[in-house]
């Protein structure tokens, strides 16, 4: 028989962060997705409303893949894989670089920029709703506390 089989002792309940973070995650994915659905932007996934918003905030600077694979933490195929699919859409187009074949300049087509706005109201309004009812206090708790993570994570 195994020795944790006959353990008597409680071990108190830890509060786990990646559990919460991850919950926190998938319910504002699916508000977002819900919200989305309810303004007629169901085609666009959270992450290309990231890259959008991000591409409009940064019209006046040349973006290109790597910006967006460091700015983002994500990996050079999936990346690709999503500038190939905003790009499909139309949202994106990427232009070569003088002198850089391998080098493309990304920009949002006149389609992304009327849903980067459009998903930036959806957002505002989601962002509203999800701290309803929290006091300003806490709020600036929380924004501390959830930095304080990410210093940690990135140390």
């Amino acid at each position: 028989m195994d020795e944790l089989d006959n353990c008597n002792c409680e071990i108190p309940e830890l509060r786990k962060i990646g559990p919460m973070i991850r919950e926190m995650n998938g319910a504002f994915k699916k508000k977002f997705m819900a919200c989305g659905i309810a303004v007629g932007l169901d085609e666009v996934t959270l992450m290309h409303s990231w890259i959008m918003g991000y591409l409009c905030h940064n019209q006046e600077k040349a973006v290109y893949q790597k910006t967006i694979e460091s700015d983002f933490c994500i990996k050079r195929s999936t990346v690709t894989t999503i500038l190939q699919l905003m790009e499909k859409k139309g949202y994106i187009k990427r232009v070569g670089v003088e002198g850089d074949a391998r080098l493309k300049q990304i920009f949002l087509t006149e389609q992304g920029k009327e849903i980067a706005v459009r998903t930036r109201t959806m957002i505002d309004n989601l962002e509203k709703s999800v701290i309803e009812g929290i006091e300003e206090d806490k709020l600036d708790i929380f924004y501390e506390v959830a930095q304080k993570l990410v210093t940690n994570m990135n140390q």
